[in-house]
C-alpha cells in the first residue's frame, strides 16, 4: 500500500513519524522552503526535515492546484494530511481509492479553517480535541470518521496545545488506520448548523486592544503564544508584550474607572498595572525591539524608568 503524507509545521512531524514506522509513507508534500531573516537563510518545514531523516522523498509545490502530477504519479492509495496548509484540488482528493484523509486541531464542525487551535483559546473555549475526517472540496466540510476532546487549560498557549494535540492525533491516526485500509470505518456528516469558522491569525491581531476585558486580553496573549507577541505602542514606541496576568483587585478597579483604557495605573515591584475594560492587567514581561526579553522589574530599572509612568496611556 503506498500512503501520501501532507503537513507542514512541528505538530505534523510526530504524526509522520509514527505513521512511517508502522505504515511506510511513499512520499511527503509539504511548503516549499523560506528564506529568512536578512541574511536569507534557507529554511526548510519541520516536516521537511522529518521526512529527510527518515529518507522519504519530498515534494513541494508552490501551488498545488497546478502542480500536483508528482502524487498522482506515486499512485497513492491513501493520503493523509496535518496541518498542510494548502488547498488540495478534486484531482488529487478524488484519486486514492482509500481517500484522502485529514487530522484537524478542533472537534468538527466548529473551528473549520487554518488555526482552530489557536482560535479556541482566543474565544476562551473550555475544550478542543482532534478530528479525523475525508476530506471534501469545501474546507473541512467531510465526514468525521472519530474524533477525542481534551480540556483546555488555563496555562494552556497554543504552543503547549499543539504538543498535546499532535500526541492525540497521533495516537488516534494509528488506532482508526487499519479501519480505514479495510473499509470497515464509520462515517458520521457534518451537522451544518453547528459549523464556525478559525481563520488564519492577522497581523494586526497582535496590537493589543485594551478596549477588552481582562481575561479577553489574556485569551489573546495566549493564542499568540510562543510562534508571535502581542504588542502596545507608548510614546511611538513599539513595546512586546511576553507575560501578563489579571490583577485581582477591586480596588484598582474602582479607582481607576474614570481612566482611559490602557492606561498605566500603577508600577508594583514586579509589574506594570495598565487598565483594561473591566479590571486592571498586570505586565509581567516585556521586550523592546532589538533587545532582549525581560521581566517587569529588570524593565523598570533600566530602558523603561522614563519610559513607563503613572498616566501615561499605551496605544
Amino acid at each position: 500500500m503506498k500512503i501520501v503524507f501532507m503537513g507542514t509545521p512541528q505538530f505534523s512531524v510526530p504524526i509522520l513519524q509514527a505513521l512511517h514506522q508502522q505504515f511506510p509513507v511513499s512520499l511527503v508534500v509539504t511548503q516549499p522552503d523560506k528564506q529568512v531573516g536578512r541574511k536569507k537563510i534557507i529554511e526548510h518545514t519541520p516536516v521537511k526535515d522529518a521526512a529527510l531523516n527518515l529518507g522519504i522523498p519530498v515534494f513541494q509545490p508552490i501551488n498545488m492546484k497546478q502542480q500536483y502530477q508528482e502524487i498522482l504519479d506515486v499512485h497513492p492509495d491513501l493520503i493523509i494530511t496535518a496541518a498542510y496548509g494548502q488547498m488540495i484540488p478534486n484531482e488529487v482528493l478524488n484519486y486514492p481509492p482509500l481517500g484522502c484523509i485529514n487530522i484537524h486541531g478542533s472537534l468538527l464542525p466548529k473551528l473549520r479553517g487554518g488555526a482552530p487551535i489557536q482560535r479556541a483559546i482566543m474565544q476562551g473555549m473550555k475544550e478542543t480535541g482532534i478530528t479525523i475526517m475525508y476530506m471534501a472540496e469545501k474546507m473541512d466540510s467531510g465526514d468525521i470518521i472519530t474524533q477525542k476532546a481534551i480540556p483546555i487549560l488555563s496555562e494552556d498557549t497554543s504552543g503547549t496545545l499543539f504538543d498535546k494535540l499532535s500526541i492525540i492525533g497521533t495516537e488516534l491516526l494509528l488506532e482508526i488506520l487499519p479501519s480505514i485500509i479495510q473499509n470497515t470505518n464509520l462515517r458520521t456528516p457534518q451537522d451544518p448548523s453547528l459549523v464556525t469558522y478559525a481563520y488564519n491569525l492577522k497581523r494586526e491581531e497582535e496590537h493589543i486592544n485594551w478596549n477588552r476585558s481582562t481575561q479577553e486580553i489574556i485569551n489573546h496573549l495566549r493564542a499568540f503564544t510562543p510562534n508571535s507577541y502581542m504588542y502596545t505602542v507608548l510614546d511611538g514606541v513599539r513595546i512586546k508584550i511576553i507575560a501578563c496576568e489579571i490583577h485581582d483587585c477591586n480596588h484598582y478597579k474602582e479607582k481607576h474607572a474614570h481612566q482611559a483604557n490602557g492606561t498605566i495605573i500603577k508600577i508594583f515591584d514586579d509589574a506594570i498595572g495598565v487598565k483594561a475594560n473591566n479590571g486592571v492587567i498586570r505586565i509581567k514581561e516585556l521586550q523592546l525591539a532589538g533587545k532582549q526579553r525581560q521581566d517587569a522589574k529588570t524593565f523598570m530599572q533600566g530602558a523603561g524608568r522614563k519610559l513607563i509612568q503613572v498616566n501615561k496611556q499605551f496605544e
